[in-house]
């Protein structure tokens, strides 16, 4: 099933009710195409005299994946949880600290739930429109920046090309960076890495850096 708006409303009621005591009012909900994050709350915050407070969530969800009803119900469910917390203002020790596991496990057990704080798609079904719109577009060219520190680590990060000159002129007044250098690629492993506007990346070990390097060809912007 592909998750809609019309759908995550209608079962969001229905959780409130079941397992949240119909404390939560419906927020602003929306649709994404993320392959990596299945869900997100998004939310402002607010700070007066020493108290933060949450407000306006919205609570969006994924289009990329074909998912059963189990694992669609699973991740509005782990959102949910993420919005009873900071709706209520439950302090927790993280993000998925013992607060968050809490709810999650009783739900698993309980109801028979398959919630996770970090859920693996290897294996699922992508859906019709994505797999329609990646045929159309052929075979996807990567840029990919890759960085090492003076204290030894190494960041890579698949970055939107509009914003690579701006992130090269970043590079050049960011001390601790020893060297950097601009690649494309072709390989779908670089799928996964989300396009970055802004100097960030994906921290990765110097020895799956070189070995990453092999698949990347020079590239002089």
């Amino acid at each position: 099933m592909i998750v809609t708006i019309e759908w995550m409303e209608e079962w969001f009621r229905r959780f409130d009710q079941e397992y949240f005591g119909g404390k939560l009012p419906v927020p602003e909900l929306g649709l994404t195409h993320a392959k990596t994050r299945l869900g997100q709350l998004a939310y402002k915050r607010a700070s007066r005299w020493g108290r933060t407070k949450l407000y306006d969530f919205k609570l969006s969800m994924s289009t990329y994946y074909d998912m059963t009803d189990k694992q669609a119900k699973s991740v509005l469910l782990h959102e949910m949880i993420h919005y009873i917390i900071g709706y209520t203002g439950l302090k927790d020790t993280s993000a998925h600290g013992v607060v968050f596991k809490g709810l999650m496990d009783k739900l698993n057990s309980q109801y028979g739930w398959d919630i996770r704080v970090s859920t693996s798609t290897k294996g699922w079904k992508v859906s019709e429109t994505v797999r329609s719109r990646k045929e159309k577009k052929g075979p996807q060219i990567y840029l990919m920046l890759a960085i090492e520190m003076n204290d030894g680590r190494h960041y890579l990060s698949r970055v939107n090309p509009s914003f690579a000159r701006r992130i090269e002129n970043q590079l050049k007044t960011v001390r601790e960076v020893v060297s950097h250098q601009w690649y494309t690629t072709m390989e779908n492993y670089f799928e996964d890495y989300p396009q970055v506007r802004s100097l960030r990346g994906r921290r990765i070990s110097k020895a799956d850096f070189g070995k990453l390097l092999n698949v990347l060809t020079p590239f002089q912007l």
